[in-house]
């Protein structure tokens, strides 16, 4: 039965995606695919592209039989182990072509593909505790900003971290002269940074932080980068250094995959240097080799096969066209807004642009993500601009806006 409802699942959205409205059988099913097209093309408050190409992929992957294979990717994928029901290669290569992009050394990293941006989170905060926890015996105190995404937050809750917010200015970035009166020099600190806030789409001045963290030598420190999804279309523009562990110099970083992308369901990738993850618990799996430090066991067999497709399908540059074509529709959209005299505010580097909340109605017609400051005048709300949010589309939504 499980077989039966996974086969009639996947076969909708192979349909879905390919534009077929060949009908499942199912009347409740068929009625929300509709209301599911329909929806995704004002769909502008998240940050999910909705033009995946992963359309193909499902047509091989169901036409091998693979959807009839119990493919599971336990253990390390940057060592060989005996477990052959995996897609751990392609896993490797998929890291392999994200290495350089975030400016690690081949020779200096290890990565997986995460469930999700909330999981190279966990992976992060987990490596960067034990990192410091091994290097001074001591557990680290967690700095990140109030207006960092809540997963990590939640995630030093999950692993009884110390955590501190640090206030941000008005514009989402955390002060680095509030991480300097907040840090607590007797213990190692671990710093998250935010590579673009949740909803004002802010990124932290890495390099204004890490200054005040040199002024502090015998203060032990770990950086992990949350970049969800702007760690997703920077490295394919001019503003590569921002993701860039050379540049920036963090240890690790947490993207993710159903964002930029487009990947159809929730992936990521985690990256680290070597160094961090050889200094991680060692838990002897004799049947993987002995080498299993992350925290998760079994790990999802087809995301990998998915990243992999898509660096074949679209590759560098195709991602470098979307990438300087969604910031040239923000700057429009930005722009638009202000010609209308319509409050509204965009951070450097942003694909994301918050304004003041228009009508419920609208909201609801473009799924709008809503957001509430004081400073910017109370109740506000964001559009993601992302490849499927052309500047034909903004049209339609400021004209809207305009007659609201």
């Amino acid at each position: 039965m499980k077989r039966y409802i996974f086969g009639v699942l996947l076969a909708v959205t192979v349909l879905t995606l390919t534009g077929c409205t060949k009908s499942s059988g199912f009347d409740k099913l068929d009625q929300w695919t509709e209301s599911w097209k329909k929806g995704q093309q004002t769909y502008f408050g998240y940050p999910c592209n909705q033009q995946s190409a992963l359309h193909d992929f499902y047509e091989w992957y169901v036409g091998t039989g693979l959807d009839r294979v119990n493919l599971n990717n336990a253990g390390d994928p940057m060592t060989d182990h005996p477990w052959s029901m995996s897609t751990q290669a392609f896993e490797r290569e998929v890291i392999e072509f994200f290495t350089p992009l975030y400016g690690f050394d081949k020779d200096d990293v290890w990565g997986i593909v995460t469930y999700s941006g909330t999981d190279g989170n966990n992976h992060g905060i987990y490596f960067g505790a034990n990192d410091l926890m091994n290097r001074t015996g001591q557990l680290p105190i967690v700095y990140v900003s109030d207006e960092a995404h809540y997963s990590n937050m939640r995630l030093c809750d999950l692993q009884h971290l110390d955590v501190r917010l640090i206030k941000s200015d008005a514009m989402g970035r955390m002060i680095p002269e509030e991480l300097e009166a907040s840090l607590d020099t007797t213990r190692p600190a671990l710093i998250v940074y935010a590579m673009g806030s949740t909803f004002k789409g802010a990124i932290d001045d890495i390099e204004a932080l890490n200054a005040v963290l040199a002024k502090h030598p015998s203060m032990e420190t770990y950086r992990h980068v949350d970049a969800a999804l702007f760690g997703g279309y920077l490295p394919f523009t001019e503003h590569q250094r921002m993701v860039s562990s050379k540049e920036m110099h963090f240890e690790s970083i947490a993207i993710s995959g159903h964002k930029f992308f487009g990947i159809d369901s929730p992936s990521g990738l985690f990256l680290c240097t070597r160094k961090v993850y050889d200094n991680q618990n060692n838990f002897n799996v004799t049947y993987l080799n002995g080498n299993m430090k992350m925290i998760s066991c079994s790990r999802d067999a087809v995301q990998p096969l998915k990243f992999w497709w898509l660096i074949q399908k679209v590759g560098y540059d195709q991602w470098s066209k979307q990438a300087n074509q969604m910031l040239d529709c923000t700057a429009y959209l930005e722009q638009e807004l202000k010609k209308i005299g319509w409050p509204c505010w965009r951070n450097e580097y942003s694909n994301t642009v918050f304004f003041r909340r228009p009508s419920p109605e609208l909201c609801s017609l473009y799924n709008l993500a809503l957001g509430y400051d004081e400073a910017f005048g109370g109740e506000l709300a964001h559009l993601v601009v992302m490849q499927h949010v052309t500047k034909e589309k903004i049209d339609g939504f400021v004209k809207r806006l305009t007659n609201d």
